[in-house]
C-alpha cells in the first residue's frame, strides 16, 4: 500500500471528557500516528460544547495528508450508539438529547460513530490490543469510576436498549454504601479510586502510620488513590494492605462476571488497574474460589494495551468494524 493510500485510510479518534477533547489520527492497524488535545466547554451552551469538539477535530484534520475516512467518538454516557445522540451525561451538562453524530456528519461529510468510552476501548483492545485473537472479551477500566465493555465475536454487545455493559454497577453487597447511581454496594463505590482514597484516609485518621501521609504533606484530607499507588511502589505496608483489600473486593466481582459471561479473556485498563497489576496473579489464583465455573483459572487476566490513549484508539475502533 502506498503512503497516500495509508493516509487516506486514517480514522480520527475523538475522546470527549468533562474537561478535555483528545483527538488522534489512527491507521488501519490501530497505530496512533498523531494526537493532541483541547479544552472542553462542558458547562456552557450545547453549541459551545460542539464548537470545542470541532476545534479539536480541525486541529488534527489539518495535519492529515489526504484527509480522513471517518470519525469515531468516545463520549460519556448515557447515549444512544445507534443514533449518536448524547442523552444526559453528568460530566457534560451542556448536552441533553444532543444529536452529536448528526451535527458532525453535517460538518465533515464523513461517517461518524459514537459510543461510550468503555465499550469503545474494549473494541480497540479486541481489534488491535491485549485481547486480539480472542472471541469473548470482557474489559474493565478502573479509575475514578469503573466502566466495562463486552465484545463478542468482534462486536460490542449493547443489549436491547443500548445500555448493556454497566458492570461497574453490579452490586456485591446489597447492604453496602450507596453508589452515585443510587444502588447499594456497587463495585464502583467499593473499589474505584475514590473508595481507595477514602479507606486510606479513614485508616490514617485512626492512627495508622504510613509514608502515604508524608506524600500528602501531612494532610489526611489530601490523600488520594494515586498517592497510595506511589507509596506501594516504595514498599509501604499500609498501601499494600489497602490495595489487597481492593483486590479482595474485585475478585468476587470478577467471579460473578466469569460465571455470567464465560469470557475467554479479562482485560483491565485505567489508573487503578495499573496500580493493581502486581496483584493480577493473586486475583487469578483466588478466582476459582469465587466461581462455579471449574475452568475459571484458564481465563487470562491481562493489562490493557492502550493505557491513557484508550479513548482515541477506542473511537477509531468504532469505525473499523465491518458493516453488518
Amino acid at each position: 500500500m502506498s503512503e497516500s493510500s495509508k493516509s487516506s485510510n486514517q480514522i480520527l479518534g475523538v475522546d470527549i471528557g468533562g474537561t478535555k477533547v483528545a483527538v488522534g489520527l489512527v491507521d488501519q492497524d490501530g497505530k496512533i500516528i498523531a494526537q493532541g488535545r483541547k479544552p472542553m466547554i462542558a458547562t456552557s451552551t450545547p453549541e459551545a460544547g460542539l464548537e470545542a469538539v470541532i476545534g479539536a477535530i480541525d486541529s488534527m484534520i489539518s495535519s492529515a495528508a489526504g484527509g480522513i475516512q471517518s470519525i469515531g467518538i468516545c463520549a460519556p454516557g448515557p447515549l444512544d450508539p445507534k443514533t449518536g445522540v448524547v442523552i444526559n451525561p453528568p460530566n457534560l451538562p451542556c448536552w441533553r438529547n444532543f444529536p452529536l453524530a448528526e451535527k458532525l456528519v453535517a460538518k465533515y461529510r464523513v461517517p461518524v460513530k459514537v459510543d461510550n468510552d468503555a465499550n469503545a476501548a474494549a473494541l480497540a483492545e479486541t481489534r488491535w490490543g491485549a485481547a486480539r485473537g480472542f472471541h469473548y472479551v470482557f474489559y474493565a477500566t478502573i479509575g475514578t469510576g469503573i466502566g466495562t465493555g463486552m465484545v463478542f465475536d468482534g462486536r460490542i454487545y449493547h443489549g436491547h436498549t443500548g445500555s448493556a455493559g454497566e458492570g461497574g454497577h453490579v452490586s456485591i453487597d446489597y447492604r453496602g454504601p450507596v453508589c452515585s447511581c443510587g444502588k447499594r454496594g456497587c463495585i464502583e463505590v467499593l473499589a474505584a479510586g475514590p473508595a481507595i482514597g477514602a479507606r486510606t484516609r479513614a485508616k490514617l485518621a485512626g492512627g495508622a502510620q504510613s509514608a502515604i501521609l508524608d506524600l500528602a504533606n501531612g494532610k489526611v484530607g489530601g490523600v488520594s488513590s494515586e498517592l497510595v499507588g506511589k507509596a506501594y511502589a516504595a514498599g509501604d505496608q499500609l498501601a499494600r494492605e489497602i490495595l489487597q483489600e481492593t483486590v479482595d473486593l474485585l475478585t468476587p466481582w470478577l467471579g460473578n462476571i466469569v460465571d455470567l459471561l464465560d469470557p475467554d479473556v479479562l482485560v483491565m485498563g485505567g489508573g487503578v488497574a495499573a496500580m493493581l497489576e502486581p496483584f493480577f496473579d493473586d486475583i487469578k489464583n483466588h478466582l476459582p474460589s469465587w466461581c462455579v465455573n471449574p475452568r475459571a483459572s484458564e481465563i487470562p487476566l491481562v493489562m490493557a494495551h492502550y493505557g491513557a490513549n484508550a479513548g482515541i484508539a477506542g473511537g477509531a475502533a468504532l469505525c473499523s468494524q465491518d458493516p453488518p
